[in-house]
C-alpha cells in the first residue's frame, strides 16, 4: 500500500515534470513525454482513491482511460473539453500512453517491494 501522501506528493512532481517538459522542449519529446507523464498522473490519481491497488491493475486502468481519452477524439469532443482531452487523434500516443502506465507500475512495484512487511 502507497501512502495517501506520498502518492499526492509524486502527483504534484508530475505536474511539475510535465509543466517543465512543456517550457523547455518542443517537438516530439515535449509531446510523447507529456503523454506518459499524463498517464502517470491518472494511475497515481488511482492510487490516491484506492491506495491498496496493484500495479497492474493501476497500470491497466490508467492506460485503458487514456486510451478512450484518445479515441474519443475519432468523434467530435466539445469545444471546451479539447484543452484538457485534445483534439487530434494521434496513433502513436497509444504506446506512450502504455509506456507511461508501464513505467509508474515498475517504480510502484520496486516502492511496494522494499516498503511491504515480509513474513
Amino acid at each position: 500500500m502507497v501512502p495517501r501522501p506520498l502518492a499526492a506528493i509524486a502527483a504534484v512532481a508530475i505536474v511539475i515534470c510535465g509543466l517543465g517538459l512543456r517550457t523547455l522542449w518542443d517537438g516530439p519529446v515535449a509531446k510523447y513525454g507529456g503523454d506518459a507523464l499524463y498517464t502517470a498522473l491518472i494511475y497515481l490519481l488511482l492510487v490516491l482513491l484506492l491506495p491498496r491497488i496493484r500495479p497492474w491493475a493501476a497500470a491497466l486502468a490508467s492506460a485503458a482511460l487514456s486510451w478512450a481519452i484518445e479515441f474519443a477524439q475519432l468523434a467530435s469532443l466539445p469545444r471546451w473539453l479539447q484543452p484538457v482531452l485534445g483534439s487530434t487523434f494521434n496513433p502513436p500516443d497509444l504506446f506512450w500512453y502504455a509506456a507511461g502506465a508501464a513505467a509508474t507500475a515498475v517504480a510502484h512495484t520496486l516502492w511496494m517491494a522494499r516498503h511491504t512487511p515480509r513474513g
